[in-house]
């Protein structure tokens, strides 16, 4: 059943403190909160409510804020509640009057209503941080006619994968799945498997390499012999258990050279992407394509593709994403060599990063050597946003973390942006040439004002 709308004309309360009077009205989190337009998410998600059954559901402003507040601190949903209980700040964002002394949901009701929210709700989130900084002007058309896009690893939150833990972790996964069913294991290897996986993990380590993979072969052949002894007594097995056993053959037959193979076992979508780098040449996740103006570095467009597709067949999606978030704005569009051959089609013009400065326009060649800005973005992204290590479950959840990350970083630039003019308020003339002189640098020292 749909959340109950809250009244335009609430009666007060005598016992509780209004959060109007304990906080200040020009801090930037409660002017970007009068900038969003909370009904668009319920008129997106209203159709996945039913009219009349069930008890009302959770207040969607509430959650739509606090899972903006999660991505821009990086914070669990335990963290998250226990952070709102704590801000007055805070629970005036997400729509509360008063303030309030106990939590407003269970941190589990953040995961099912994330499965609720799914990618087009994520992408509404993503296009309410892109229509309030439009509004305030802190976004500009003409920010919004050149895009930088490029594509990055978002990295699955799974252990290192080497043969000896995939077959070890996924005999005691199956073992335990077929108790949960009622069936009676003969052997299931417990301890025996747990002393070979560190004799392995210390061969390796001793680079006693005949010896390691002698104790690897012994936990392949432990993991065969509980998936035919499972296989031969269950009749009917249940979805998740026959999927189960889908996965333990496809990590039995793996070889070192094939392709599509089971890097996890509770993530079997997992994907091993090479991305060139030194320090780490292999990463294990899926590729996001990501979007971002040129001028300003804001975010328009972040999307999770499965099955590691080159570069270039990645850029169609993309640019049709960037259209549903700001429309037909985007004129051109810089991307590096990885996306010669692209399959784009659309009206924006494509200038692939070929550094051919003796034959490319004066002009041209400083929007060609600006694509590079997107990099910094992607760091952001993944070390401050929660795009690295993560924590959502299968593709679903891939594709719901890569569109809050990008609103995320949206929301915290919208929040700098609001706090500047919040800081001038404060300092008024003065203040605000102090902070010029700051930002020029040390040349002139403020005491000698």
């Amino acid at each position: 059943m749909r959340p109950k709308s809250e009244p335009k004309h609430p009666q007060r309360e005598l016992f509780q403190s209004e959060l109007e009077q304990i906080i200040d009205l020009r801090h930037p989190l409660a002017r970007l909160g009068q900038c969003i337009d909370w009904a668009s998410f319920e008129s997106i998600l209203g159709s996945t409510y039913h009219p009349t059954l069930g008890a009302p559901g959770i207040s969607t402003r509430l959650m739509v804020a606090l899972h903006y507040l999660k991505y821009q601190h990086d914070l669990s949903d335990e963290l998250a509640l226990a952070h709102w209980l704590e801000n007055p700040y805070w629970q005036q964002f997400s729509g509360e009057r008063y303030f309030q002394h106990r939590l407003p949901v269970d941190a589990s009701s953040m995961t099912r209503w994330r499965q609720r929210l799914g990618e087009a709700g994520a992408e509404q989130m993503l296009r309410e941080t892109i229509a309030a900084g439009i509004k305030m002007g802190f976004i500009r058309a003409v920010q919004l006619k050149r895009i930088n896009v490029d594509t990055t690893v978002q990295t699955k939150a799974v252990r290192y994968p080497t043969d000896a833990r995939l077959y070890h972790r996924c005999r005691e996964r199956l073992v335990k799945a077929a108790r949960r069913e009622g069936l009676v294991v003969k052997q299931s290897y417990r301890h025996v498997g747990k002393r070979l996986l560190l004799a392995s993990s210390r061969y390796a380590h001793a680079r006693q390499m005949k010896r390691a993979r002698a104790a690897t072969r012994k936990l392949r052949t432990q993991l065969g012999r509980v998936t035919r002894e499972i296989e031969r007594k269950v009749t009917a097995p249940s979805e998740k258990l026959s999927k189960l056993l889908g996965t333990a053959h496809r990590i039995h037959a793996q070889q070192r050279h094939d392709k599509n193979k089971v890097y996890s076992v509770h993530e079997p979508e997992v994907e091993c992407i090479a991305k060139g780098k030194a320090g780490k040449p292999y990463e294990f996740g899926n590729k996001v394509s990501v979007a971002v103006t040129s001028r300003g570095g804001w975010l328009v467009g972040a999307k999770s593709f499965t099955g590691n597709p080159y570069d270039g067949h990645t850029l169609a999606a993309q640019m049709k994403q960037v259209e549903g978030m700001i429309g037909d704005r985007a004129r051109e569009a810089h991307v590096d060599m990885g996306y010669r051959g692209h399959d784009y089609q659309g009206q924006a013009t494509v200038h692939v990063d070929k550094r051919s400065r003796g034959r490319t326009s004066r002009p041209l060649w400083r929007w060609v050597k600006r694509r590079a800005a997107v990099e910094p973005n992607i760091g952001h992204l993944k070390n401050e946003h929660r795009l690295e290590r993560n924590r959502l479950r299968g593709t679903y959840g891939d594709a719901i973390n890569a569109v809050l990350a990008a609103a995320a970083m949206n929301f915290h630039k919208l929040l700098r942006a609001f706090g500047l003019d919040f800081l001038r308020a404060l300092l008024g003339v003065r203040g605000q040439f102090l902070l010029i002189l700051a930002s020029l640098g040390p040349q002139m020292p403020c005491e000698t004002i």
